[in-house]
């Protein structure tokens, strides 16, 4: 699994803004296709993900579309949610993951930011708690996090060795305890420096839509930590025209364009 990392959120994350949110786009799925084995997921964990619309339901799609708004423009982004391709589209650039390498387009010559770092970062933040159940995973319950005075009971995340481009990192994902939605998401970041790190960032996950059968987020808030200790909102990040379909689109969709660059 290509995991997300963040990178001071400079690249994804101040340049967006609160936007008005819009109703999202369905594709309506079809019967289930694919049966997954839950048995491998913890018990809780299980229904956190029946919560938000079921494993096997999510499964079944294999083509997601959203949209981030930001000053200038809105950056539109497509996943295959087997293959793992991806494409981000914007009037000054193009990126995209076609399996084997990634690529960048820029229109205007100004891209500054770093693809190989990006190009799937945005998707694992969005396709939350179902990337959970990715391969290559291992579960652990953990403390509850309390904020508010409500506690939300949880699990660390943490991955096998060789498995995405950090191995390393860890997450924290915990949940309501009364109808099991996901409101938190804790990591640390190891992609750049390669060590490991006890820092938690946190995101807050308390604005859901429904898109199709599934909830997805509407919106991710970044909060202040201090000494360990989560405090008011610092960031937040929108998602707009979120949709799903069960239609693959062709590889060609994801294919490095003709005066396009491979970013090494």
């Amino acid at each position: 699994m290509n995991k997300f990392y963040l990178l001071g959120i400079a690249f994804a994350l101040f340049s967006c803004k609160e936007a008005p949110k819009k109703k999202a786009v369905t594709d309506a799925v079809d019967e289930v296709i694919t049966q997954v084995d839950l048995d491998k997921y913890p018990a809780e964990l299980k229904k956190v993900f029946e919560a938000h619309g079921g494993l096997n339901i999510w499964k079944g799609y294999k083509t997601l579309n959203f949209e981030m708004p930001n000053e200038k423009f809105n950056e539109m982004q497509t996943i295959d949610l087997h293959k793992r391709f991806d494409k981000i589209s914007a009037p000054d650039y193009t990126l995209g993951y076609d399996g084997a390498e990634v690529w960048l387009l820029d229109n205007t010559g100004n891209y500054e930011g770093k693809p190989k770092f990006y190009h799937n970062l945005m998707f694992y933040f969005f396709a939350m708690p179902f990337v959970f159940a990715d391969d290559g995973i291992k579960y652990e319950e953990v403390d509850a996090l309390v904020y508010d005075g409500v506690s939300y009971p949880g699990y660390r995340i943490s991955y096998n060795s060789g498995v995405g481009s950090s191995s390393s990192d860890e997450y924290f994902i915990h949940y309501d305890a009364k109808n099991y939605e996901m409101r938190w998401l804790g990591y640390t970041m190891t992609y750049f420096s390669g060590e490991p790190s006890d820092k938690i960032s946190w995101i807050n996950y308390a604005d859901w839509i429904k898109v199709d059968k599934v909830l997805l987020p509407k919106a991710i808030t970044w909060h202040k930590v201090e000494e360990g200790e989560i405090k008011e909102a610092a960031n937040t990040v929108s998602f707009e025209n979120a949709s799903l379909s069960t239609f693959a689109k062709p590889k060609g969709f994801y294919s490095k364009p003709k005066n396009a660059i491979i970013v090494e």
